[in-house]
C-alpha cells in the first residue's frame, strides 16, 4: 500500500491526527524566537478555525501535532457576533471593519442570505484538517520569509498525517511520542524542559498553560468520555468525571518517564545508544518494565506514526478499511485490513500499512 493521507468525512464523528511537515533540505530555521511566533500562530488558528491541538512539538525544522478535528455537521455555525470577535486573531483592523462593515450592511438589507453567504465564507474553512495545515504553514512562511528576507516555499512538499483511533491508549501513546522529540534529539534531558511542546508548556507557568493541561487531560478516558467538559478552567473543575491534572500529571508523567528512558550504547560495539531521560531520573520517577514492550520502543523514531495511515484497535482499522475498500481505495487483491505492528510488544494497536523493514527511521 502506498503512503496516502486518510481523512474523515464530514458526520463520520470527531477525529484525531498525527500530523507532521519538514522545512524544505531539512535545514534548521527555527530557534527560540522563531518557535514563539510559530506557536502564537498556531494557537491563534487552533481558535479561529476549531482544530484542537492535543499536544505538539516545534522542532528546527520540523513539527509534530497531535490534532483532534470535530465533525463539522454537529458543531453550531458561525454567527456575526462570533465572527466579529474571532476576525482579529489573524486578520487587522482595515479588514475587520471592512467585515463589520459588509455585515451592518447585510442586516440593514434585510437579505439573510447576504449575511449567510459573508459568514460561510469563513465557516467553510473550519474544523477542516487540510485547510489548518495549509493555513498554519502559509503563515509562518510569510513570517519567516519576511523576516529573512527570502523568497520561496519553505516546507518540504505537503504534511504527513496519520488517522488515529480516539482511545486512551492510541492517543497517549502517539501524544508521548511527540512530547518526547526534543528529548530524543538531545536537546533537553526531561521533556517538561522544553519549552515548545505541549507537555513542556502545560508544566510551566505561562499564559498557555493551562490551555495545555486541558488538552493533555481531553485524551484519559475520564476526557474522552465527557468531550463536552473541555472547557477553559475544567482541569480544576468540580466536575464529577472530568480528570484532576495533578492526576493527569502523574499518569502521563510515568509514561513518559519509563517511554523516554536513555539507551546505553553496546560496551563492545558502542552501537545501539540512544538520547533519553537519565536511567536515575526514571528511577526516581517509576520502576521500569522487565520486557521490550511499547513503553521501551516509543524512545525511538518510529515509522509508524509517521507512515502506517492508520493506527489504532483492530477494529477500528478494519472499520476505516471497509470504508476505503467500498469507495475503490484500496487495491483489489487487499482482503483484510489491520496488520499487526512489529519490533515490540505493541499491545492491542494494530496498522493499516505493512512495514515490513525500518519500522524505526
Amino acid at each position: 500500500m502506498k503512503s496516502r493521507r486518510v481523512v474523515i468525512g464530514a458526520g463520520a464523528g470527531r477525529a484525531y491526527y498525527h500530523c507532521i511537515s519538514r522545512v524544505v533540505d531539512r535545514r534548521i530555521v527555527f530557534h527560540a524566537a522563531e518557535k514563539e511566533v510559530f506557536r502564537s500562530i498556531l494557537r491563534k488558528l487552533e481558535r479561529f478555525l476549531g482544530v484542537k491541538v492535543v499536544t505538539y512539538c516545534l522542532m528546527g525544522n520540523h513539527f509534530h501535532l497531535l490534532l483532534e478535528v470535530p465533525d463539522k455537521e454537529t458543531m453550531p455555525r458561525l454567527d456575526a457576533d462570533q465572527l466579529l470577535e474571532l476576525l482579529p486573531l489573524l486578520y487587522d483592523e482595515v479588514a475587520v471593519e471592512q467585515v463589520a462593515r459588509e455585515l451592518e450592511a447585510a442586516r440593514n438589507s434585510g437579505n439573510l442570505g447576504w449575511e449567510r453567504r459573508i459568514l460561510d465564507r469563513y465557516e467553510r474553512r473550519r474544523f477542516d484538517l487540510s485547510m489548518f495545515l495549509k493555513e498554519l504553514k502559509q503563515r509562518v512562511s510569510i513570517f519567516y520569509n519576511r523576516r529573512n528576507g527570502r523568497f520561496g516555499t519553505l516546507w518540504e512538499g505537503r504534511f504527513k498525517s496519520v488517522l488515529l483511533e480516539g482511545g486512551e491508549e492510541t492517543l497517549r501513546a502517539v501524544a508521548a511520542y511527540i512530547d518526547l522529540n526534543p528529548v530524543r534529539a538531545g536537546l533537553v534531558e526531561r521533556p517538561e524542559d522544553y519549552r515548545w511542546s505541549g507537555y513542556g508548556e502545560a508544566c510551566g507557568a505561562g499564559k498557555g498553560a493551562e490551555k495545555a493541561r486541558v488538552a493533555l487531560s481531553s485524551i484519559t478516558r475520564e476526557g474522552l468520555e465527557n468531550p463536552g467538559a473541555e472547557t477553559a478552567g475544567a482541569v480544576n473543575s468540580d466536575l464529577p468525571d472530568w480528570p484532576d491534572w495533578a492526576e493527569v500529571l502523574r499518569r502521563y508523567r510515568l509514561l513518559l518517564y519509563s517511554e523516554g528512558r536513555e539507551q546505553k550504547p553496546d560496551e563492545v560495539t558502542g552501537e545501539g545508544g540512544r538520547a533519553g531521560i537519565a536511567t536515575e531520573e526514571c528511577d526516581r520517577v517509576a520502576e521500569t518494565a522487565g520486557k521490550v514492550s511499547l513503553p521501551e520502543v516509543l524512545r525511538r523514531k518510529v515509522r509508524y506514526f509517521s507512515d502506517g495511515a492508520v493506527i489504532g484497535s483492530a477494529a477500528f482499522v478494519n472499520g476505516v478499511f471497509a470504508q476505503l475498500k467500498a469507495e475503490g481505495r484500496m487495491g483489489p487483491k487487499r482482503q483484510t485490513g489491520a496488520r499487526r505492528m512489529l519490533g515490540a510488544d505493541w499491545g492491542g494497536l494494530r496498522v493499516l500499512r505493512d512495514l515490513q523493514k525500518d519500522v524505526y527511521g
